[in-house]
């Protein structure tokens, strides 16, 4: 019993000198580390890295077992496997660590830090032209049950998705975005990017969902804006060739629904602010077109 309270009163007299000597820098260490933890586990649980890290840790096991157990054949060969841990931690966890890197970037902070650091944004009225022609476009495709694809490029560049297709560099018109989808012309199949308030490529690959939680009923062009979304910060509008539906993706979570009013102010919302959304009912108003509803998403 005696020594039993004399190992509790160390070890509380070892807590109470931490904690003396325990600094707000401590303090700010132990919450960025906890952050970073806690990202790390959101980020291992929401993907498939989860099984990945069951297996290292079974490794890990069996490693122990073999070492405390005196297996020398099988602890020489985890020894072995496990001396590249750093190496084979980032080929298999890859594209976990380009997605959280990618997060990072996309965070409002680092995006304000990043346009301050680059001066004053463009002009809004090529963005606001892109989005009159789009949801100009959208509503023609939709009439006709032609399916689209619209990326707007916002802070992530986009240079290596523009490559996969064909250049354009041309005016937002509804007309021009309308023509390139129409189902014969040799563009439709792929996806239009809009880089600073212009058509800048059309026919481009975009990159698919690897989410395992995308419904069944969504064909390629939803799971292409949302892996698009997924991978930058872009705008993606998607016009569904089989029912006409228009959705827009943004940051992996793809809503639904829209109609040429409630896309107009989700895109001037997205694109430019809440400015923009004003300017845009005040044009929506005097087209008339200002009566409808927003549709629920």
């Amino acid at each position: 019993m005696g020594t039993f309270i004399d190992t509790v009163t160390r070890t509380g007299g070892t807590v109470l000198d931490l904690l003396r000597r325990f600094s707000f820098k401590d303090a700010i260490d132990v919450a960025i580390v906890t952050l970073l933890l806690y990202a790390l586990i959101k980020l291992v649980r929401d993907t498939r890295a989860g099984q990945l890290v069951k297996g290292i840790i079974l490794l890990v096991a069996l490693y122990l077992l073999s070492f405390y157990g005196d297996l020398l054949m099988l602890n020489s060969i985890l020894r072995a496997f496990l001396q590249s841990t750093v190496i084979m931690v980032v080929i298999l966890f890859q594209p976990e660590i380009r997605k959280a890197l990618e997060q990072v970037g996309h965070s409002k902070a680092v995006q304000s830090i990043t346009s301050n650091l680059g001066g004053k944004s463009r002009d809004g009225a090529e963005t606001r032209a892109a989005i009159e022609g789009v949801v100009e476009a959208t509503a023609i495709l939709q009439q006709l049950r032609m399916g689209a694809l619209i990326v707007f490029e916002r802070q992530t560049k986009l240079g290596e998705i523009i490559s996969t297709g064909t250049l354009v560099d041309a005016g937002p018109s509804g007309q021009l975005i309308a023509n390139i989808f129409f189902n014969k012309a040799p563009l439709h199949d792929g996806g239009m990017i809009i880089r600073g308030g212009r058509v800048c490529a059309a026919g481009c690959i975009l990159p698919l969902t690897a989410s395992d939680s995308v419904s069944a009923e969504l064909g390629t062009r939803h799971r292409a804006a949302i892996g698009m979304s997924e991978n930058s910060d872009a705008v993606v509008v998607v016009v569904s060739e089989e029912t006409g539906q228009i959705s827009i993706a943004v940051g992996g979570k793809l809503t639904r629904n829209y109609n040429r009013v409630t896309l107009s102010e989700t895109l001037f919302a997205e694109l430019i602010g809440t400015e923009g959304v004003a300017q845009g009912n005040g044009l929506l108003g005097r087209l008339g077109l200002n009566k409808g509803k927003k549709e629920g998403r």
